[in-house]
C-alpha cells in the first residue's frame, strides 16, 4: 500500500515528501502562494484533532479549513491546525 503525504496548511495529498514540499499552498500562514506546503508530520489517521480545541473530522483537509473558536489569534481569527 502506497504512503500518503499531507500539507499541514491545506490538507492536500501527495504520493511523496518531495512532491509536497517543492509546491506553494494556497493556505499558506503568509499569504497564498507565499510560501510551501509543510508537511503534516502525525501521519494518516481514521480521525484528526484540531490542538487547540479538539475539534475532529475524518478529512484532514476539511478539519484544517475551517476555522477555530479557541484560535491563539482569537475566536475564528485562524483556521484549526491538526495535532500530531
Amino acid at each position: 500500500m502506497a504512503q500518503n503525504f499531507y500539507c499541514e496548511y491545506c490538507g492536500a495529498k501527495y504520493s511523496s515528501i518531495a512532491s509536497l514540499t517543492s509546491g506553494y499552498c494556497l493556505k499558506h500562514p503568509n499569504g497564498p502562494n507565499k510560501g510551501k506546503h509543510k508537511l503534516y508530520e502525525g501521519g494518516e489517521k481514521p480521525e484528526y484533532f484540531c490542538k487547540y480545541c479538539g475539534a475532529k473530522n475524518k478529512s484532514l483537509q476539511s478539519l484544517v479549513n475551517g476555522y477555530c473558536l479557541k484560535h491563539p489569534n482569537g475566536p475564528n481569527k485562524g483556521k484549526h491546525a491538526p495535532a500530531l
